[in-house]
């Protein structure tokens, strides 16, 4: 009895939706120049503006150093499985890199928790461009949230660049 070549998805063709939670305001207007990572965006400061029905949502966040912010990458547009990402000349898989351009454009940054004032939460070491939908704020905690990364995949030899890269324009 011969394998079936793939088994059927049942979920396939399922569309999923998400409502923004707020907006991001960061001093970037344009993908180009910004910086790669929060480790190449040192003490630049933005604001999540939380919209006013999800704000009681922030109730003690302001204990937390760190938060995980999920947005949505509004302004990539289509997808490469392989890409050339910031730091390297060669292609990778996109699940191998951080590339934006994804089959989900959802982006994902730790970002240092500088205050909260009503429904605005303040932000340090921001490498989101202007405008960005926020989907989810997380508390991060290092108890739950530190691994020591024993591989980084082609990102070992690539690690020592990382806080000096911007972006290009290769993700437009």
């Amino acid at each position: 009895m011969e394998e079936p070549d793939a088994v059927p998805d049942h979920n396939a063709g399922t569309d999923i939706a998400y409502r923004a939670i707020g907006i991001l305001r960061s001093p970037f207007q344009d993908i180009a120049g910004m910086p790669v990572q929060p480790v190449g965006a040192m003490g630049i400061a933005g604001h999540v503006e939380v919209h006013p029905e999800f704000a009681r949502g922030l109730t003690d966040l302001e204990g937390f150093s760190h938060v995980f912010l999920l947005y949505h990458l509004h302004r990539v547009t289509g997808y490469d499985l392989m890409v050339k990402p910031f730091m390297d000349t060669s292609h990778h898989g996109i699940f191998a890199t951080r590339s934006p351009k994804r089959p989900n454009p959802i982006g994902l940054s730790v970002l240092e928790l500088a205050g909260i004032e009503g429904n605005t939460v303040h932000l340090r070491n921001i490498d989101i461009l202007d405008g960005t939908p926020v989907l989810d704020i997380k508390p991060y905690v290092p108890r739950f949230d530190v691994w020591k990364g024993e591989r980084t995949g082609w990102f070992a030899t690539k690690a020592q660049q990382a806080d000096t890269l911007r972006s290009d324009d290769r993700f437009r």
